[in-house]
């Protein structure tokens, strides 16, 4: 994008803060801490004939989990989900049309916003960091690629902006224990970390955030990601010390099935530890989820199936027990928050690239007539503390 139709762009966003500025106050983040949720599956869901319920009456479910206490909406956005065309009516999900759709209901509900930039078309995770495929022409070209991400970034904060809806807290990239923005072949293979292009492209993210705050006169809070607690405590040190400084939070998966035999406790003392490496930087788990029941309710292999020892059988009250002593934990070591990964991810008559239903629909806070559960992980918001 050429320097004037950035300079369009700020001025568009000027002009909207403006007309704004009567409106009703925008949603805060409550800190020091907080629990929320990722509901970036909300509007599929509906779209696939979902009723979200509680004591079956139809509910709205972002009005739903702002009523029971959620304090943050996690929504992630990919660039250009194409794969989405070939499934169910064709209608695409988590690109910007849904994201906006999704931080309007947040907001509409009184809850802020994480915006999770995937940076990519697909599912990022510690195997798959692939580039979008609109960049791939220029994935070995460092300082094109740099721009690429700048001016994404940029302009999407920027659109939501003009809005009204600047989320009040942003991802560079999601579980990136690997580089982001490889080639197919370089994630096939597996390449190694170069902190010289790792860091360039995280602080060209970082950066395009900065420009933006300082057009809406707004502050944004900046987040790494990373799996694995026990994996991010080695690899934090790689990002300093390569100048990626500018962030506010380190945002942490830990969920027992993957990362066992790491206890509550001794996630908690990674929270602690990073908190005291990185001061003046907060840490939250990002994503979590725990199990109520180890039964299925549709034909998609559900993705979790262990629980911890101390919180078994799997059950509502021992979902809301781990997540409930999780938590505090975090709390007592000086973290930020946490936040459930998916909990409205229930079954539909629609697919997946992997098969009908929901992958999750087991670590939901919906039973299998998609009523709130009795006893559950809905009820976190309200008895943790």
């Amino acid at each position: 994008m050429k320097f004037m139709d950035l300079l369009v762009l700020g001025l568009l966003a000027l002009f909207s803060l403006q007309c704004n500025s009567d409106a009703a106050e925008e949603p805060t983040l409550s800190g020091p801490f907080y629990l929320g949720a990722d509901l970036s599956y909300v509007n599929e869901m509906e779209d696939c004939g979902v009723v979200y319920k509680e004591n079956g009456q139809a509910k709205d479910p972002y009005q739903l989990f702002s009523d029971k206490g959620c304090q943050l909406v996690r929504l992630r956005l990919w660039h250009t989900p194409a794969w989405y065309d070939t499934l169910n009516q064709g209608k695409r999900y988590s690109d910007f049309a849904d994201v906006r759709k999704s931080v309007q209901r947040a907001k509409a509900a009184g809850m802020p916003v994480l915006l999770d930039f995937h940076l990519s078309d697909f599912w990022a995770d510690p195997g798959r960091q692939l580039v979008p495929a609109a960049w791939l022409p220029v994935v070995h070209d460092l300082p094109v690629l740099q721009d690429s991400l700048y001016n994404y970034v940029f302009q999407t904060l920027t659109r939501l902006n003009a809005d009204g809806l600047l989320p009040e807290m942003v991802q560079i990239g999601n579980e990136t224990n690997r580089m982001i923005l490889l080639s197919p072949q370089d994630n096939a293979t597996g390449v190694p970390i170069n902190w010289a292009r790792n860091a360039a492209l995280f602080n060209s993210g970082i950066a395009a955030v900065r420009a933006v705050e300082k057009i809406a006169g707004k502050k944004i809070q900046v987040m790494i990601h990373l799996a694995n607690p026990a994996e991010a405590r080695l690899l934090m040190p790689g990002f300093w010390a390569n100048g990626v400084r500018d962030f506010d939070l380190i945002g942490l998966s830990y969920y027992w099935a993957w990362h066992k035999p790491m206890t509550i406790a001794q996630a908690g003392a990674v929270v602690a530890e990073l908190q005291n490496s990185y001061p003046g930087k907060s840490v939250m788990i990002a994503e979590t989820a725990y199990i109520w029941t180890n039964d299925a309710n549709d034909n998609a292999n559900n993705i979790i199936s262990e629980v911890h020892p101390d919180y078994a059988p799997a059950s509502p009250e021992h979902q809301r027990k781990w997540l409930v002593d999780l938590s505090n934990e975090v709390k007592q070591r000086g973290g930020a928050g946490v936040i459930y990964w998916e909990p409205a991810w229930v079954s539909s008559s629609c697919r997946t690239p992997w098969g009908q239903g929901s992958h999750q629909e087991h670590a939901a806070f919906f039973d299998f007539d998609t009523n709130v559960l009795t006893n559950g992980g809905m009820d976190w918001f309200g008895t943790a503390f």
